[in-house]
C-alpha cells in the first residue's frame, strides 16, 4: 500500500458514513450542494479562512465517504435504483469531491499527471522485476553449465589467457563489441543502445594457487608451475567464476531487453585481481581513454558467510588500503657461544616485532581501523650461529590515506630506533604499494540499495560489514568514477545452519573447501546486477 494512503478498515468506514442519513433514493448532488456554501465562506471571510478551510476539508472527506457508500449501494440496491441513475450519481459525487479538493487546496502543476505517472511507473517496475526473474530462471541451466566450465578450468593471475578467450566468445555471442588484450589478459565488451549514461560492470578472471578439496563432480584438477617453478594446484576459491558467469547472464539480458534501457553497458573482465595488479594495468592501457569513461561502476563479490539469496551493501569504506613492507634487520654475525662479540639481528627483530604492536595500540586514534601484522620472519642458518641479517615481512592495513601514511612512517621510525639502540647498521626498509581502500560512493550505494530492497525485499538486503581485506576495484574509484561493490550471498541458509549446529564456521574464501551453491547464487547475482543496470542506464 502506498505510504500516502490511509489504512481504513470497513468498520471504520461505516462508522463515519452512518453519521449522514441517506435513503436509497437520495441523490449525491444534495450533499455536494451543502458543501458549496462552506467554500464560499472560506473565500469571503479572510479572518476565519484557516478554520473554514479545515471545515471544507472535512466536508470534502465526507463527500468522498459518501461516494464510497454510493459505490457500495450499487451492489446492494440495484434492484431499487436503475443502474444508469446510480452510475451517474457515483460519477457526479467523484467529480464534485475532486473539484472541492481543487478549490480548498492550492493546485500543484502536473500533480494529477505525476500521480498517474507514479502508478504507471510502479506497475511497469513490477512487470520488469517479474520479467527479469522469469528470464533469469529460464537461463539458469545454461548459466550453471557456463559456471561449471569456468570452475573446472581455472588459471592463475597473469595467466588467464583461456579464461579471457572463453569470456570474449560468450560476450560476442550476446552482440557485444569485444576488445581483448587490455592490460594483459583484460577483456572489454561494449553494448551500445543509443545516447545515455555509460555504466561499467566488472568481473575478475583469476584463480588461486590452491589444491581443491571440495569433491565436487566439476572440481578443478588443474596443476601448473608457479613463478618459482613449483607445481601448485589451481582453484576458483574466491568466487571469481560466479562473478564471470553473472556478467555473462547480465550481458545476455540487456541484449535481449534493449527496450528497457539506454546508453552504454561496459563489461570488463579484469585479470590479476588476486595480486592487485589488474585494475592498474587496464587503466594504464587506456581503459578510460580508449573506451568510454563510465558514469558509474558496479561489481559484486561472493560472501561465504552470507546466505544465498541475500545481498549486502555498505556506503563509504568497505575494504582497506593494503601495503606490504619488507624489513631487513642488520647485525654482526658470530658464534652463538660468544654473543658479546656480535650484534644479534634476531634479537633486534624480536624487539621490533613487539615495538610495532604499539603503533596501532598507542599511536593511532582508537576510532581509526588499522592493522600491522608480521607474517614472516627468517634469520639464521644453524643452532650455534648468529647471523648477519633477519628478514621480516609485514602486511599493513588501513582505511584513510592519513592513517596509511602514519603507519608506514611509524614502522620506519621504530625499525631505525631498534637498530640505533643495538648499535647496529640501519635496516633496509622497502614498501610495496598494494591497493587503495575501497570507498563505495554514498549516493550510488543509497540508490542501488533502494533497487535491491524493491527487488528482493527488505529482509534480504543486509548491511555489509567492513573488512580489512583489499580489492583493486577501488582503483576505478580513485580514477574518478563513483563505484559500488556489494556482497553476494553464496551458501544456502540450510548449509549455514548445519555448520552452526556442528559448531563450525563455514569454509572461508580462499579455502580449499569453499564452494558456492551455484543456482541460487547465480540467480541472485544476475538479477541484482541487471536490476542495478536498469536503474542506472536510463
Amino acid at each position: 500500500m502506498p505510504r500516502n494512503v490511509s489504512r481504513i478498515t470497513p468498520g471504520k468506514f461505516f462508522t463515519h458514513a452512518t453519521h449522514a442519513t441517506l435513503s436509497p433514493h437520495t441523490t449525491l448532488s444534495t450533499a455536494s450542494m451543502q458543501a458549496r456554501p462552506c467554500v464560499r465562506v472560506a473565500i469571503m471571510d479572510g479572518g476565519n479562512r484557516v478554520a473554514a478551510v479545515r471545515l471544507a476539508w472535512g466536508i470534502a472527506a465526507l463527500a468522498v465517504a459518501v461516494a464510497g457508500l454510493a459505490s457500495l449501494w450499487v451492489l446492494v440496491a440495484s434492484p431499487l435504483v436503475g443502474a444508469s441513475e446510480v452510475a451517474q450519481a457515483v460519477t457526479q459525487a467523484a467529480i464534485q469531491a475532486e473539484g472541492k479538493q481543487a478549490i480548498d487546496k492550492p493546485a500543484v502543476p502536473g500533480a494529477a499527471g505525476a500521480a498517474r505517472g507514479t502508478v504507471a511507473a510502479g506497475a511497469a517496475g513490477a512487470a520488469t522485476d517479474r520479467d527479469l526473474r522469469e528470464w533469469t530462471r529460464g537461463q539458469l541451466e545454461s548459466l550453471v553449465a557456463v559456471y561449471r566450465d569456468f570452475h573446472a578450468n581455472p588459471e592463475l593471475s597473469l595467466q588467464e589467457k583461456t579464461t579471457a578467450e572463453r569470456l570474449a566468445k560468450l560476450w560476442r555471442e550476446s552482440g557485444l563489441e569485444v576488445t581483448t588484450g587490455v592490460g594483459g589478459h583484460g577483456v572489454v565488451g561494449l553494448l551500445r543502445n543509443g545516447s545515455g549514461p555509460t555504466v561499467m560492470f566488472r568481473t575478475d578472471l583469476d584463480a588461486l594457487p590452491v589444491v581443491e578439496r571440495t569433491e565436487l563432480a566439476y572440481a578443478s584438477k588443474v596443476k601448473v608451475k608457479d613463478a618459482a617453478g613449483a607445481e601448485v594446484g589451481v582453484m576458483h576459491a574466491c568466487g571469481h567464476d560466479i562473478h564471470i558467469t553473472s556478467l555473462v547472464g547480465v550481458a545476455r539480458y540487456l541484449a535481449a531487453r534493449k527496450d528497457r534501457w539506454k546508453g552504454t553497458a561496459m563489461f570488463i573482465g579484469q585479470p590479476a585481481e588476486e595480486r592487485v595488479l589488474g585494475a592498474q594495468a587496464m587503466l594504464a592501457d587506456g581503459l578510460f581513454t580508449r573506451f568510454p569513461k563510465p558514469d558509474f561502476a558496479i561489481a559484486q563479490h561472493v560472501d561465504s558467510a552470507l546466505a544465498a539469496g541475500h545481498v549486502g551493501l555498505r556506503a563509504g569504506y568497505s575494504l582497506a588500503n593494503t601495503d606490504s613492507v619488507d624489513i631487513v634487520v642488520k647485525g654482526k654475525g658470530g658464534h652463538g657461544a660468544y654473543p658479546h662479540t656480535t650484534v644479534d639481528p634476531i634479537v633486534q627483530a624480536a624487539e621490533l616485532i613487539m615495538a610495532l604492536q604499539t603503533i596501532v595500540s598507542r599511536e593511532v586514534q582508537p576510532t581509526e581501523p588499522a592493522v600491522i601484522t608480521v607474517g614472516s620472519i627468517h634469520g639464521g642458518t644453524k643452532h650455534n650461529i648468529i647471523g648477519d641479517t633477519c628478514h621480516l615481512q609485514l602486511t599493513v592495513r588501513s582505511y584513510s590515506d592519513q592513517v596509511r601514511e602514519q603507519l608506514l612512517k611509524a614502522i620506519e621510525r621504530k625499525a631505525k630506533a631498534v637498530a640505533a639502540g643495538a648499535r647496529a647498521p640501519e635496516p633496509t626498509i622497502s614498501v610495496t604499494d598494494g591497493t587503495p581502500a575501497l570507498f563505495n560512493d554514498g549516493k550510488l550505494t543509497a540508490r542501488i540499495e533502494g533497487v535491491f530492497r524493491k527487488t528482493f525485499g527488505d529482509d534480504r538486503v543486509v548491511p555489509a560489514e567492513q573488512s580489512m581485506g583489499g580489492e583493486d576495484f577501488s582503483r576505478y574509484g580513485k580514477a574518478g568514477v563513483p563505484i559500488l561493490m556489494f556482497r553476494l550471498g553464496a551458501v544456502e541458509a540450510k548449509r549455514l545452519d548445519r555448520y552452526k549446529e556442528l559448531g563450525q564456521d563455514p569454509p572461508s574464501l580462499h579455502s580449499a573447501l569453499f564452494y558456492p551453491d551455484a543456482e541460487p547464487t547465480l540467480e541472485t547475482g544476475v538479477v541484482a546486477m541487471a536490476a542495478a543496470a536498469l536503474e542506472l542506464l536510463r
